[in-house]
């Protein structure tokens, strides 16, 4: 440690430095002097500077050090009520976690909840993606972390690290060394003092934390008396990137530091090894092609300005790419309604101005991790946007070089229309509960004694979509993905005959056949009302089922609706063995029709009701095929409503979202 204060330590700040400047990508900005941590208060009565910011040439690491008391003070506390995990983490109102002490208590509870030993001497990621408050929760974890034994943290620059690029710095960064990293994200909810807060844990293989530790942090927290803080740990300057190191004032022998790293650089290099980028750009260059990128004002944008500026999209059509904490004042959330602008743009509600839409068109939510797909005038559901991509695994670089696929998974409520691929590739199939964290169940099982299922593609109808490069969702990667279909298709295409999204989403329909599908959500319901709507199709099962209907002789509905089954979705891990039950209530129809209803655990208040209505169109009928989704769904629309009886028990005569 202390011939690097001498010396300075010299480490180049992105590992794939040659191929980021063959790119075209600047690996930080300069920084300024050091502003003190804490300012004058601070440093004259808790910590005197010793040696300031270390001079450092060009890739070299800045270092900041500072002599500190490393006391760690014990806090009493006493437990907050309701802080549970849902399926992405502890989601709640802003000011519920600007309370005194309920950020603290969590973390703490996460803090004992972990292996013992397992924080002593580690390095932990912490950063988010930049919502209001998520600056002053990263200063307050650091110097938890501090008091609980951890050496270092790693914290993107200001603050921000997308979801995603958070799973992959856990993964690769010097070859994975993280024992896993604190997530300060609501994802696709608002931000801003009077909108929602979140936070969750991501274990060492990058993926989000199993249930088993989740209930073990929730049980902690009902219990909670003290937590531990290193009080006078000054706040880092989280816009200097570089070394800040903390000295014991007593011994002079360093105690902690955080590491401000630049938040791209490794999202970014690992994006360059999965995708052809010289395929990219030659897209990118027709006259007859055009990208248009939407970040919601969420922590996508660097990402974006990153990746599509080193293919050659200009900055005018990355749209909302400066972060904002409360998002611009928008909902962060890519779907139609709350991403209509570019819904307007591309087309999809009437002629833009302008001309022609794009080609391709896109968006990703507040962190990240979730996509919106467009065509001119075209809509992709995630379900098709999961079918596509796997039906084209072989047009995916870092895929072929991997031999191919290997499996393909989907979360419950996600169409079948993935299904299809995987019985005609003969790959396995893997239906799972909602929530990223079983995928990477599946991703990891050669680790866990079963088959290696990897590569591996998975995806959520929620938007969220993904492989086992991380083991997150990936939005930029699934924009990326289609990037390089549409490449695939052009190769030898003439100017002005470009194959766009439309045509070939067509193709996987001609091929594969067609799951019409929609999804209706009903936001901030009332609690008592929402179980009670569940309550309904569970008793309406028994009744079924008392009644002797079944698969072999379904109950005949309104509209020739054949109902041969009502049950509630559970899943035993094929990996570990855990089941997950009461995952939503099913209704299935004999000609493969579906509707299912669950309440969704990433709200912050209330509950979300979910309804999916899905019908399958097999090949071969042409008109058909192509029919308006509406149209061809509406007489199983109108059956959900009627059997579920959602307008009459929440008082709500429409969704709040319809996909």
């Amino acid at each position: 440690w202390s011939s690097c204060f001498v010396t300075g330590m010299k480490r180049c700040c992105c590992r794939a430095a040659p191929l980021l400047a063959l790119l075209g990508i600047a690996r930080g900005r300069p920084v300024g002097s050091m502003r003190g941590g804490g300012g004058t208060s601070f440093l004259s009565n808790m910590c005197r500077l010793r040696g300031g910011q270390h001079g450092a040439a060009a890739g070299e690491t800045q270092i900041f050090e500072t002599v500190v008391s490393s006391e760690v003070t014990r806090v009493a506390t006493s437990p907050f009520e309701g802080q549970k995990p849902g399926t992405s983490g502890l989601r709640k109102k802003t000011s519920v976690f600007l309370q005194p002490g309920y950020l603290e208590n969590f973390i703490q509870s996460l803090f004992d909840s972990l292996p013992d030993g397992e924080l002593r001497g580690a390095t932990l990621v912490v950063s988010g993606d930049g919502r209001y408050g998520n600056a002053a929760a990263v200063q307050i974890i650091c110097k938890m972390a501090a008091a609980h034994g951890v050496a270092r943290v790693w914290v993107g620059r200001d603050g921000l690290l997308s979801t995603p690029a958070a799973s992959c710095v856990i993964r690769e960064r010097e070859g994975g060394v993280a024992c896993g990293g604190v997530i300060l994200s609501a994802s696709h909810n608002p931000g801003g003092p009077d909108a929602d807060f979140g936070i969750k844990y991501n274990v060492r293989n990058g993926g989000p934390a199993l249930e088993s530790l989740t209930e073990e942090v929730y049980e902690r927290s009902t219990q909670i008396r003290e937590y531990a803080i290193v009080a006078g740990l000054p706040d880092v300057d989280l816009s200097l990137e570089g070394r800040h190191v903390f000295v014991d004032e007593k011994g002079g022998a360093p105690h902690f530091e955080v590491e401000v790293i630049d938040p791209t650089e490794d999202y970014v290099a690992l994006m360059a090894s999965l995708f052809d980028f010289d395929a990219l750009r030659s897209l990118l260059r027709r006259p007859d092609m055009s990208l248009v990128f939407d970040g919601m004002h969420g922590v996508a944008g660097p990402y974006a300005r990153a990746i599509f500026g080193a293919l050659g999209v200009a900055d005018e059509a990355l749209l909302n790419c400066i972060p904002s904490e409360d998002f611009g004042g928008g909902h962060p959330d890519p779907n139609l309604t709350y991403a209509a602008a570019l819904a307007k743009l591309m087309g999809l509600t009437g002629q833009p101005a302008g001309g022609e839409p794009p080609v391709l068109g896109a968006a990703a939510d507040g962190d990240a991790d979730r996509n919106m797909i467009v065509g001119r005038r075209f809509f992709v559901t995630p379900s098709d946007s999961l079918a596509v991509i796997a039906a084209h695994a072989h047009a995916l670089p870092w895929l072929a070089r991997q031999g191919g696929l290997r499996a393909l998974a989907r979360s419950m409520p996600t169409s079948g229309a993935v299904d299809r691929v995987a019985e005609e590739l003969g790959l396995p199939l893997f239906e799972t509960p909602t929530g990223w964290k079983y995928f990477g169940n599946l991703m990891d099982s050669h680790l866990l004694g079963g088959a290696d299922l990897s590569p591996l593609l998975c995806g959520e109808e929620s938007f969220g979509t993904g492989s086992s490069h991380i083991r997150e969702k990936d939005g930029l990667w699934a924009v990326l993905c289609w990037a390089s279909i549409l490449a695939h298709h052009n190769v030898d295409t003439p100017e002005g005959q470009l194959v766009g999204v439309e045509e070939v989403v067509t193709q996987h329909w001609r091929r594969f056949g067609r799951n019409f599908y929609t999804r209706y959500d009903y936001e901030n319901v009332d609690a008592a009302a929402a179980e009670e709507i569940v309550e309904r199709l569970r008793a309406m099962g028994s009744s079924f089922r008392g009644a002797g209907y079944g698969p072999s002789e379904p109950q005949l509905l309104q509209d020739g609706f054949a109902l041969a089954t009502i049950d509630e979705f559970s899943y035993r891990d094929p990996v570990d063995s855990s089941t997950t039950s009461q995952q939503g209530v099913r209704l299935l129809f004999a000609d493969g029709s579906r509707i299912v209803l669950r309440l969704s655990g990433t709200g912050s208040v209330g509950a979300t009701v979910r309804i999916y209505i899905e019908r399958y169109q097999p090949p071969g009928d042409e008109y058909a095929l192509l029919a308006n989704a509406t149209d061809a769904l509406r007489p199983l629309v109108d059956l959900a409503l009627h059997l579920s009886q959602v307008r009459e028990l929440t008082g709500r005569e429409a969704p709040t979202v319809i996909t």
